[in-house]
Parts: structure tokens; C-alpha cells; sequence
């Protein structure tokens, strides 16, 4: 068997999975030259039968996502989505301090090269001082983000984070390459801080209402472990 997959929660029309980061969903042309197994083939694995994706998650991002038992629960199901009646929330650590909650209402061009409408919402959870210079600073400063997408574009959140100046850390299409290459180089932490971290909505089947949220995976606490180690240090 391959990768571990972590069920969050199953009833007789769907599963709530925990996708690892560096995973796609599924295959596609856009991802040809990717061999690893994607998470659709994982679950085969680990006994989970075929599921039928109902969102997405970039490859790189970790966390919560919907899958289908069955290929006719879809439709129901991604209308939660495009009529707006789930909520998510994803958690992302970005460049910089954002000081104020805001909203970005800004257009992102789709896989096909046209734009759509694009909304999000954010707000600063915690902040954090590195003393490690990078270009053009002495130190290097980030918050932890909470995001809440009003509507679903590729690569959505990364687009927008970029839009106000706060790039994701790990975010090599978006990003910023000076704090990717300090996190990869000095922090030995290579990966993408964007995780989907919370799901609420009502069970179109049961009525039910469903709340999930999984903390993001090991290497968020070995940066928060990294900054601790550094502010010790710079006492001593």
C-alpha cells in the first residue's frame, strides 16, 4: 500500500479525506509529467473504493476535501459550492504583516485564459519576526492567515495573496523567490503554507450540519519551532 490517507468523515454518499501537500487530486493533461500516484489512486489503496472529486485542491496545498461515492452525489454536492451555501476555510502563511481583516475582489484568469470573478476574505491570526535578512530587509517578517474564498478559481488564493502584496510562502508560481529560497535554503522547509482547514455546510441528503477542521500538517510546527529556536538564540 502506498500513502496513509486520513478519513475525516464518511456517511453512505460521501468522504472528507485529508489530502497530503505535494499530491495531485487526479491525474490531467495539465499535470502529464507527474507520475506519483494522485490521491484518487491513493484511496483505491487504502481500501476506500473509487470517489469522484466534488472540489479541488492545488497539488502543493493540504487539508480537507470532498469526494463523492458515487458519480450521480457530484452535481448535488459542487452546487454547495457554486451556490455558495459551504463555507471554507483555508489557513496560509504569507510575506509580511497584514495588519487589518480585508476582502480582495479581483478577477482571475481560469485554465482557458479568460477571466472570472474572484472574492476573498481574509484576516491576520498571528504574526512573526524572523532575524534573518532578506532581500532588501534585515529581517524577515510573516502572518498567519486566515482565508475564506467566496468563490472557487484556480489558484484562487494564491493569485490574491499576491494581488495585496502578501505572497504565500512556498508559492513558487506567485510568490515571492527571495523568502521561497531562505524557507527552502536556511529553514530547510520547502513546502507551500496554504491548507484547507475548515469545512462547514448543510447535507443536502441528511440535513445535517457538517463541521470539519484539521490543523495543517508537521512542518507548519517545525517553523513555529524554527522561530522559537531563533528568538532563544537571539536572547543568548
Amino acid at each position: 500500500m502506498g500513502l496513509q490517507i486520513e478519513v475525516l468523515y464518511e456517511d453512505d454518499y460521501i468522504l472528507v479525506l485529508n489530502k497530503p501537500n505535494n499530491v495531485l487530486v487526479h491525474h490531467s493533461y495539465y499535470a502529464r509529467n507527474i507520475e506519483d500516484d494522485s490521491l484518487l489512486q491513493l484511496a483505491k489503496q487504502n481500501n476506500l473504493g473509487k470517489l469522484y472529486p466534488i472540489n479541488r485542491l492545488d497539488r502543493k496545498t493540504s487539508g480537507l476535501i470532498l469526494l463523492a461515492k458515487a458519480k450521480e452525489f457530484v452535481a448535488e454536492f459542487q452546487n454547495l459550492f457554486t451556490e455558495s451555501k459551504i463555507q471554507k476555510k483555508y489557513r496560509a502563511l504569507v510575506r509580511g504583516h497584514v495588519m487589518e481583516n480585508g476582502i480582495i475582489d479581483s478577477p482571475v484568469k481560469n485554465e482557458r485564459g479568460n477571466y472570472k470573478e474572484a472574492t476573498s476574505k481574509y484576516q491576520p491570526l498571528e504574526y512573526f519576526t524572523l532575524p534573518i535578512p532578506v532581500v532588501p530587509y534585515p529581517s524577515s517578517r510573516y502572518t498567519l492567515l486566515e482565508f475564506e474564498p467566496i468563490t472557487g478559481r484556480t489558484h484562487q488564493l494564491r493569485i490574491h495573496a499576491n494581488k495585496i502584496a502578501h505572497p504565500i510562502v512556498g508559492d513558487h508560481k506567485y510568490g515571492n523567490r527571495h523568502h521561497n529560497a531562505m524557507f527552502e535554503n536556511i529553514l530547510q522547509l520547502p513546502n507551500l503554507f496554504l491548507h484547507s482547514y475548515s469545512l462547514e455546510f448543510i447535507h443536502p441528503r441528511t440535513s445535517q450540519n457538517i463541521l470539519l477542521t484539521l490543523d495543517p500538517p508537521a512542518f507548519w510546527d517545525e517553523f513555529r519551532n524554527k522561530v522559537l529556536e531563533l528568538e532563544a538564540n537571539s536572547v543568548e
